[in-house]
């Protein structure tokens, strides 16, 4: 269960604070190696319990940016954003 941020991440903060299971680290500690922030899907916990939706995707400013990565949120599919605008 987590999401996925894309490679349209602009690197802007807005979801480091927002995640309530500090699940999220910005590009310098990604241990892909990418440039973009980074989830880790052992500690995400798509926010159940925490907020109706992901919080780092509602603090995006980036359309489409925070995507579902194998959901086990009801009604999710994988790869579609977190948020429809």
């Amino acid at each position: 269960m987590a999401v996925l941020i894309t490679d349209t991440c602009i690197s802007c903060d807005a979801c480091l604070d927002e995640c309530p299971t500090e699940s999220i680290v910005d590009n310098d500690e990604n241990p892909t190696g990418e440039d973009i922030y980074y989830v880790d899907a052992a500690t995400c916990s798509e926010c159940v319990g925490d907020n109706d939706e992901p919080a780092c995707a509602e603090a995006c400013p980036t359309e489409g940016c925070i995507v579902w990565d194998n959901p086990t949120t009801e009604g999710k599919v994988h790869g579609e954003p977190c948020i429809e605008e």
